[in-house]
């Protein structure tokens, strides 16, 4: 059973901010998106900023609402359709983890009252003395001391700050844990810490992930399904374990090609690939063709008028593009 499942999800934003602007001009962040996360699974969504992989994890919790689509949590449950008490309780089975904890994290409080500012609210409270209890176990099982308890987030190195966030989203024992470009920020060295601190947490508590991420590689390490988004939509889904070796959209490749380049590494795989140029440009009308045009080497007039469907490439591999057999 999946524990999350997305079906055809779509969201765009007013261009217009305030109360007097003018409607009918809209950014289109998420197109189509389609994907579902297995129990005990880490899904993967990947691309270079703007191409509406955050929007997409956000619209999950509802902090923003989608324009059109299907969300199903545990196959049943229509979370769009969610109100009050219990969209409450399904904001208690699906934590988010966000990319800035010292910004995610009230400096003003001690790193108890972080921990448990949101449980204290929860239907599953159980009194201030076994969620004391609670936290500081928590704390523990994610490298730190329960004596840091009553200090402050500012006092703590940015990998301790993301330590803190992570044991915060656990406390409640989530199914499914979002984690929005949780290492984007930290060292190399450090990255590698929490990536083992994640792996280690999800096979202790059987937990599922979806894992924002911009850096291929790192995806690759920690994601057993990695999805490549690019202008809102899923260009290419594959298993982790093989995806850059059998990488087939032609942005998956050259996303791939930038990643060894800049790592000063040489690939066979990425000098096979065409250099990734330019930026993501905003959709600000519905695109009939293929998202990708502006920045493909191989366009042609068919993939400019006509919008390519996802499809089964290989075994579990999925591609959108008309070049790919």
């Amino acid at each position: 059973m999946a524990v999350i499942t997305v079906t055809n999800l779509k969201k765009r934003f007013n261009l217009e901010a305030g109360f007097f602007a003018r409607m009918g001009r809209f950014v289109y962040a998420v197109n189509d998106v389609s994907f579902s996360i297995g129990k005990n699974e880490t899904y993967g969504l990947v691309g270079e900023s703007g191409c509406g992989k955050t929007t997409t994890a956000r619209l999950l919790v509802r902090m923003y609402e989608s324009d059109a689509g299907e969300i199903r949590f545990q196959d049943t449950t229509d979370v769009r359709a969610l109100r009050h008490g219990q969209l409450k309780t399904y904001r208690e089975q699906v934590k988010y983890v966000f990319q800035d904890p010292a910004r995610s994290l009230n400096p003003r409080m001690s790193v108890y009252d972080v921990l448990v500012s949101g449980y204290r609210y929860s239907s599953r409270w159980p009194g201030e003395k076994q969620a004391r209890d609670e936290a500081a176990a928590m704390l523990e099982e994610v490298g730190m001391s329960a004596t840091d308890l009553e200090r402050r987030p500012a006092e703590f190195s940015g990998g301790q700050r993301q330590r803190i966030s992570i044991a915060r989203g656990l406390l409640l024992k989530p199914d499914l844990l979002i984690c929005d470009e949780v290492v984007s920020a930290l060292d190399v060295s450090i990255q590698g810490q929490i990536l083992n601190l994640l792996l280690d947490l999800r096979s202790r508590h059987t937990l599922s992930f979806l894992f924002i991420a911009h850096d291929l590689k790192v995806a690759c390490y920690f994601c057993d399904t990695i999805g490549v988004m690019y202008r809102g939509e899923l260009m290419e889904s594959a298993p982790a374990s093989d995806l850059y070796r059998s990488a087939r959209h032609p942005y998956t490749r050259m996303l791939f090609s930038a990643a060894f380049y800049n790592a000063g590494e040489e690939r066979a795989e990425a000098a096979s690939a065409a250099p990734l140029r330019g930026e993501v440009k905003t959709a600000l009308k519905e695109l009939t063709g293929c998202a990708f045009t502006e920045r493909c080497p191989f366009v042609t007039e068919r993939c400019l008028a006509e919008r390519p469907p996802m499809r089964e490439v290989g075994a579990g591999h999925n591609a959108r593009c008309f070049q790919v057999m």
